[in-house]
């Protein structure tokens, strides 16, 4: 993600501020500016209107659900939308007289703008259920209370464009519960926005496109019984080379899932990646194998190469994971991409780039030879 500064004062200012904390003035997110705005009022006397410094010549207010704190997007005043390009997009709020069922959406809400972000800046459709019946709905539901019997379970998961998000995946103990109950070694509510989109867009860029072959070949045939995949999943857990050829123990599930994984740790490179270059952040460990672990992050991985995400990527997470063990954290990314599965992430940057399958070919070698070098340097990247 970029970083974002007070128009005013020059305060730097995180996505989710509503306050400049150093001039007072009201921010705002813009969608088509890519920018967090400090807002005057608009002078005509509507509180409720707003003119942003970043766009001075258009007029705004902010989304409705600005009234429950969970949006601080803005939209034309001269509009008829109540919602913005993100919560446009929700089916089933909870119910908000329970607060914490209010402080949890909040927290969802954090997340799923953060998904909005990377989803506009990459250009994917995002079609309502208004504009399409099967276009993308969420469903944010609390799980019944205990003790009633006749409530179905409430299941985070995705169907024909309708994504649902149990409630209680806001809730930090209970879904360190979960992740450790999975044996996961990531579980956070952005990662399950990021891997539950997958499943909308293998339909709309892969099940209907020349690409569905290409699919097969490189994450096998999704039309095996997937019900029965995944029983035989949790009965019997991956096979035990899954990390030569998967980027997670649930992605050797089924095809639809790995796909997803693959999906969701694309878009974890690229926004961090983002971060990382408008910190202006270089690599350059000072050991005898550093120049194998070198980078300079200086370029928008959102409009990059595979290549260059993924040979800035490694030393990057080298780096990070260090620090965290320095800290006496987990790994900031627990995972080990292999060559089969950064073939499969050229994959899901072909779906998104169809431009980009002569690149990934061409730079085959060169990601080949930084994950040789990457190996000999620091061998498997496991947590502690």
């Amino acid at each position: 993600m970029k970083l974002f500064e007070c128009q005013h004062c020059g305060q730097p200012l995180y996505f989710e501020n509503i306050r400049c904390e150093s001039c007072g003035r009201a921010l705002g997110y813009l969608p088509s500016k890519e920018a967090i705005s400090a807002l005057e009022p608009d002078g005509n006397g509507d509180k409720q209107i707003w003119k942003a410094l970043a766009d001075p010549k258009a007029r705004y207010r902010y989304c409705a659900n600005a009234q429950h704190g969970v949006c601080n997007w803005l939209i034309r005043a001269d509009t008829p939308e109540e919602f913005c390009l993100a919560c446009r997009h929700n089916r089933t709020i909870p119910n908000l007289s329970a607060s914490e069922n209010l402080a949890n959406w909040q927290r969802i809400e954090i997340a799923k703008h953060r998904l909005f972000y990377t989803l506009l800046k990459l250009r994917l459709p995002l079609a309502t259920r208004t504009e399409d019946p099967d276009g993308l709905a969420f469903d944010f539901l609390a799980a019944p209370a205990e003790g009633v019997q006749t409530a179905a379970p409430v299941l985070t998961g995705h169907n024909s464009g309708l994504i649902t998000i149990n409630l209680a995946e806001a809730d930090d103990a209970e879904r360190e519960r979960q992740r450790s109950n999975m044996g996961e070694p990531y579980r956070t509510l952005l990662g399950h926005f990021r891997h539950e989109i997958a499943h909308y867009y293998w339909e709309r860029l892969v099940a209907r496109s020349p690409l569905l072959e290409k699919f097969r070949e490189v994450f096998g045939d999704e039309r095996q019984d997937y019900a029965e995949a995944l029983q035989r999943h949790y009965a019997a857990g991956p096979p035990a080379d899954w990390h030569e050829r998967f980027v997670s123990a649930y992605a050797s599930g089924h095809p639809w899932e790995d796909f997803a994984e693959t999906w969701a740790h694309y878009f974890h490179m690229v926004d961090t990646l983002e971060t990382a270059s408008e910190f202006g952040l270089r690599v350059r460990p000072r050991v005898s194998m550093g120049a194998e672990l070198a980078t300079v992050i200086d370029f928008d991985p959102h409009a990059a190469s595979i290549g260059r995400i993924v040979m800035a990527w490694l030393p990057l997470t080298f780096a990070a994971n260090s620090l965290n063990r320095s800290m006496g954290l987990h790994d900031l990314y627990p995972f080990v991409l292999t060559t089969p599965v950064i073939g499969k992430l050229a994959f899901v940057h072909e779906c998104i780039h169809p431009a980009a399958s002569q690149q990934a070919a061409g730079a085959k070698g060169a990601l080949r030879a930084v994950l040789d070098g990457l190996k000999r340097a620091v061998g498997t990247p496991r947590s502690p």
